[in-house]
């Protein structure tokens, strides 16, 4: 499938139509089945109207529904998700599905660079990217570290960042079970204020902030509904890796 620069269907209003349709009758109730869903902070999106990069801890395979399905229409409706071309794009009818119901694009992790520059060009349209910076979901609950490509396209382009904490959504569908958790567990996602990259700052230092801030709203809101915190969720892990002997890898021990 060809991609190049053909970014008009990620801001296609007849394509927006499609996949809420898809969203609200099909996804929304089977995500309303699995599991009780939180909205906070959404009064920190009023006003915005124009591009912006959404960056979300990434816990599990509820998050980019989640939100697509809690943001405002004005926004998802071209707001297209970031996905891994290796995983999400090798296969015709994998890309369709996801397209269809997260928005996305093809975001190389393997070096191929395949699709450099289609994440500029997008914004360049005016469509909103979502975005998981740290690559892959967490194996533990706890953040890792971010890569500094979604901080160097909100500095080049100069377009805020929304920061939104994903708390629960790890403990709801765990990587290594096969399905979510029965009982539908409560699921939080928690949007922050807009943050731009402050004068002289470089992506690393900007990408940095970003993920302190992802913590901070995680954490403060894993504190009101007594849920795990991103340090006790590395905690509970180490003691868990040390009783199997798989200890969590080293990108998710580091708060």
């Amino acid at each position: 499938m060809e991609y190049g620069r053909s970014n008009w269907r990620y801001k296609s209003v007849f394509t927006a139509l499609a996949r809420n349709a898809v969203q609200f009758t099909v996804m929304k109730p089977a995500i309303d089945t699995a599991i009780k869903v939180h909205k906070h902070g959404l009064e920190h999106l009023d006003g915005i109207d124009s591009p912006v990069i959404v960056n979300a801890n990434h816990s599990g395979h509820f998050d980019a529904p989640l939100v697509m399905l809690t943001m405002p229409r004005r926004i998802t409706n071209k707001l297209a998700t970031g996905a891994a071309a290796d995983y999400f794009f090798d296969k015709w009818y994998k890309a369709a599905f996801t397209e269809l119901i997260v928005n996305a694009f093809p975001v190389d992790r393997t070096g191929t660079r395949n699709h450099r520059g289609l994440s500029g060009d997008l914004l360049d349209a005016g469509v909103s990217l979502l975005i998981f910076p740290e690559g892959t979901r967490s194996r533990t609950g706890g953040m890792g570290r971010f890569k500094p490509g979604s901080a160097a396209l909100a500095i080049s382009h100069n377009v805020p960042v929304v920061p939104v904490a994903m708390v629960g959504a790890w403990a709801a569908w765990p990587p290594k079970q096969a399905r979510w958790t029965p009982g539908r567990p409560d699921v939080h996602v928690v949007y922050g204020a807009p943050m731009r990259a402050e004068p002289g700052e470089i992506a690393h230092e900007f990408s940095e902030r970003v993920r302190r801030r992802i913590i901070d709203l995680h954490d403060a809101t894993a504190r009101a509904y007594h849920m795990p915190t991103q340090a006790q969720m590395l905690h509970l892990a180490a003691i868990e890796g040390i009783r199997t002997g798989e200890l969590p890898k080293g990108k998710h021990r580091r708060i």
